[in-house]
């Protein structure tokens, strides 16, 4: 399959025309209304400092079904014990740059650029993207960050600085999406972490189907103001 040069239109080929890797375009910018014309056709940038941005589309894509959530028994613990207290949209830029920085295993850089960042801040200023923090002692400890459209919610990263900070974030916002009616939860590529919470690989044709009836709903546009409840299941 060829890879589509973009150019100033706010527009993409198909998803089903990526190639084997799941690259389908390069080019283009990262302006609001083109990621999210992205998202809603389950298009994501991923490229690396110095490259231009590379647009992807794979096949398979990791998914969460929110109904498959799997919590384990100490995470549940550590949530009850209410070892961190979760926040949403308090702190988004910081969210953005630590998992921009933070050294992760077998990991050479990043894929968060400045302009990257720069991009998710404004989306996040438009009520599109939003963080989940898990704050210990007055200090972010860890967190995550994704765009929300309709009810589906784009994981985009994580990071830590404690020990399951970053989970714990993940799994009470997991149950707050649930209680939202936002069930679809896009993982892009598979990893053995997000596995573990019930992810799994779905062909790209059953993930765009499910999308577009997704993105039919309303948006939760804005501040999530939300207060979590310290509590999660175990399964």
């Amino acid at each position: 399959m060829p890879v589509f040069q973009l150019d100033e239109r706010v527009a993409f080929p198909r998803p089903d025309l990526a190639n084997e890797d799941g690259l389908l375009a390069v080019g283009g910018d990262l302006r609001p209304e083109r990621l999210l014309l992205g998202y809603a056709h389950g298009i994501f940038p991923w490229y690396a400092e110095g490259l231009p941005i590379l647009w992807h589309s794979p096949d398979p894509r990791m998914v969460l079904d929110i109904a498959d959530l799997r919590v384990p028994r100490s995470l549940a613990k550590t949530i009850r014990r209410g070892t961190y207290e979760i926040r949403y949209d308090t702190a988004f830029y910081q969210v953005v740059e630590a998992c921009a920085h933070t050294e992760r295993p077998g990991q050479d850089g990043t894929w968060i650029t400045a302009e990257m960042i720069d991009a998710y801040v404004a989306l996040h200023e438009l009520g599109f993207a939003h963080s989940a923090e898990a704050w210990r002692d007055g200090k972010l400890a860890g967190g995550l960050y994704g765009v929300s459209l309709g009810a589906a919610f784009f994981g985009e990263s994580m990071f830590a600085h404690e020990s399951d900070a970053s989970k714990a974030a993940f799994v009470v916002l997991m149950h707050q999406l649930r209680d939202w009616d936002i069930g679809l939860i896009d993982c892009q590529v598979h990893t053995d972490h997000l596995e573990r919470f019930g992810a799994k690989p779905w062909p790209r044709e059953r993930y765009l189907a499910q999308l577009a009836e997704a993105v039919r709903e309303p948006t939760r546009r804005g501040r999530w103001t939300a207060t979590p409840s310290p509590s999660a299941s175990e399964s």
